[in-house]
């Protein structure tokens, strides 16, 4: 395989580069990651990414909280905040408690 960006030499280097162009300055970060391995989309990027700029209080799997996600995934910020609602322990034993038991629950209170 020829280098991607010279064409010229045999691609050796990440990236399908040749040494030379893999070692050039910014010439490396014009070509992305041909590694399936790497990390992409939206959201990923080098260094610090900053806090949201308030927590919310969709609860975790309501479409509030999804669209609160995709919003801020959109402006590059982080997609959780510290302070952002949280199930209670009460709903989250709930949601994992077996059916069984939910069944028997509801059979008794009638």
């Amino acid at each position: 395989m020829l280098c991607r960006s010279c064409q010229r030499k045999k691609a050796n280097r990440p990236r399908g580069l040749c040494w030379t162009c893999y070692y050039a300055p910014g010439l490396r970060e014009l070509f992305p990651s041909t590694s399936k391995y790497a990390r992409r989309g939206v959201g990923i990027c080098r260094g610090e990414v900053p806090l949201p700029d308030a927590p919310t209080q969709a609860l975790p799997g309501t479409e509030e909280k999804i669209q609160v996600l995709m919003e801020r995934a959109a402006r590059n910020q982080q997609l959780f905040h510290p302070l952002d609602a949280q199930s209670s322990p009460t709903e989250w034993a709930l949601a994992n408690e077996p059916m069984s038991r939910v069944v028997e629950r509801r059979c008794l209170a009638s």
